[in-house]
């Protein structure tokens, strides 16, 4: 029988991006060799390291080598050595660009605490405990793609504009993805807006609540982004799938992925078109930056980048049993002991990049 060949783009991109993408290199060839299939792997610049050998956040080489693969596997970007450049040279410029050009409209980010990590968080224990909450983002539309944009106007008297729009259609296509999800949870959907006072989230209420009636089993309820951010502080227990806009679930997110405890936990997802057999191209990425204070020094926790990996697994490449392999593999070395510097507790063991990166793969199984 022919192999299972899978394409996957890496872009360890800036600061510990090359570190937790080398570490879930290691996971990723250990869980191809016992589940049967094979990963092609290349790598390409971006971000800060793309400005340093060619001028450009994002090149076009590198868009290429991400439209021509089955997957991309991102580090992170950015730090303060490209600080002074302009909003559309810095290296953020690169995810823009690529989630924009490669259609990524969908950003979806779980946050799951894991039981021995429950002290690690700044929020009860008892309020906290056994959440499970999946954010559905909007990712290329909204207020980060709109026009008119930028500062005009003389000295002293400079405006600075963003627009806000979204269209029904950009409104129903993150919306299904939403409710599908909610399907395969606990079957509730919050839609966070702010259509008390902004049109375009009127329009985005209108929209969601009509997608929502071809979904009777799911459950429907709206929220103001104002309020979401206090009941994920309040209640996060009863949230389930979070469905909202660019910017609100640019915010959102990361409140969730504290509750957790550490930000190094955390993966995501950012899907497009269907490529076929149900599976959508995407581009996944720990949710946390490049950190460029501890980058070298063998600190960082690469645990959100091979969780990511799992993502991509599972919604791009087909492999769910590989991706539930990885996802027992990081569980049981939490329950085990292991312990990067943020996650860790006063006393306990640290380990390194490196080391939980190899602790990870070998408890990968097929069994």
């Amino acid at each position: 029988m022919t192999q299972r060949v899978h394409s996957v783009l890496l872009l360890p991109g800036d600061g510990v991006g090359v570190e937790v993408v080398r570490e879930t290199v290691k996971v990723l060839e250990r869980t191809a060799d016992l589940f049967g299939f094979s990963l092609s792997f290349t790598r390409a610049p971006v971000g800060g390291e793309a400005i340093d050998q060619t001028g450009e956040p994002l090149p076009a080489e590198t868009l290429q080598a991400a439209r021509d693969a089955d997957a991309v596997l991102l580090g992170a970007v950015g730090g303060p050595k490209w600080d002074d450049l302009s909003t559309d040279r810095r290296p953020e410029a690169a995810l823009l660009g690529l989630r924009e050009s490669l259609g990524l409209f969908a950003n979806l980010r779980p946050a799951i605490l894991f039981e021995e990590l429950a002290h690690a968080s700044t929020i009860r224990e008892e309020v906290i405990r056994g959440i499970d909450i999946m954010v559905v983002r909007e990712l290329n539309r909204g207020i980060y793609f709109g026009t008119p944009r930028g500062i005009s106007g003389e000295a002293g008297r400079r405006v600075g504009i963003n627009t806000l729009s979204y269209s029904e259609a950009e409104i129903e296509r993150i919306a299904r993805i939403a409710f599908q999800i909610a399907r395969t949870r606990k079957g509730k959907v919050t839609s966070v807006d702010k259509a008390n006072v902004l049109e375009s989230m009127a329009l985005w209420r209108e929209v969601v609540v009509r997608i929502g009636g071809d979904y009777p089993d799911i459950e429907l309820e709206h929220m103001y982004v104002d309020n979401c951010a206090m009941q994920l502080i309040r209640r996060p227990g009863e949230f389930d799938t979070i469905l909202t806009t660019n910017l609100f679930g640019d915010i959102l997110s990361d409140e969730a992925a504290m509750l957790t405890g550490s930000i190094g936990m955390l993966p995501s997802a950012s899907l497009g078109g269907v490529m076929g057999d149900g599976v959508m191209f995407g581009m996944y990425e720990p949710v946390h930056g490049s950190a460029p204070d501890i980058a070298g020094t063998d600190v960082a926790n690469p645990i959100a980048t091979i969780l990511s990996s799992a993502m991509m697994l599972e919604y791009s490449l087909g492999e769910e049993a590989a991706a539930r392999a990885i996802e027992r593999a990081v569980r049981d070395a939490v329950r085990e002991g292991l312990r990067t510097a943020d996650i860790a507790t006063r006393g306990e063991s640290i380990a390194g990049t490196s080391k939980m990166g190899d602790e990870i793969a070998r408890r990968i199984s097929n069994t």
